[in-house]
């Protein structure tokens, strides 16, 4: 009996000792912090000027994005999340498809039938420049495949998402990507 004890005190001992050693701090930091931020460097294509960002982070259970873009031609541009984190083609093609884990027609978030990559419309100033802030708890940063936005990419198109026609929204040429990578 008092050797058990003396087991289990020991034990305990040295899990406290290890909380309190960096190595052990950060490894267990490692893994509470994991998957609270991603980041997308939006890069120009398909010959626009466009450049931004697209911050992942999250809070209460949902994840939020925060778009900053400049370089549109004023009015509304089509953003989307697209299944490949490939941003390599001049045109954004190597970016795939909309991201669409559940095989859902495209529409308008929250509206019926929509993909897990239909945001829906940035609207840039006269000066070109635009920002959103989009929240949902169906993303996650490093979680399954199914939610998880790392990996993917952020497209800008140079059209407004008419939210019905199939698969794209009509959107037209994709002018800006950007790969998710966690931070």
């Amino acid at each position: 009996m008092k050797r058990t004890i003396w087991i289990l005190g020991t034990v305990a001992f040295l899990a406290a000792a290890m909380g309190a050693m960096p190595g052990a701090a950060s490894a267990q930091a490692g893994s509470s912090t994991k998957g609270e931020a991603a980041l997308a460097a939006i890069e120009a294509r398909s010959g626009s000027m466009v450049k931004g960002q697209a911050e992942f982070t999250v809070s209460s259970g949902k994840v939020t994005m925060t778009v900053t873009v400049t370089g549109l031609t004023p009015g509304s541009h089509a953003i989307h999340l697209h299944e490949k984190g490939d941003c390599s083609d001049p045109e954004a093609n190597s970016a795939g498809a909309h991201w669409n884990p559940t095989n859902a027609q495209h529409g308008r978030w929250g509206e019926g039938s929509f993909h897990r990559g239909d945001i829906g419309n940035l609207v840039a100033n006269a000066a070109g420049e635009a920002t959103l802030t989009f929240a949902t708890d169906l993303w996650t940063i490093g979680g399954d495949v199914g939610t998880d936005v790392i990996g993917r990419s952020v497209v800008i198109h140079d059209k407004a998402d008419d939210f019905q026609t199939q698969p794209t929204g009509n959107a037209g040429n994709r002018i800006g990507c950007g790969v998710i990578r966690a931070r």
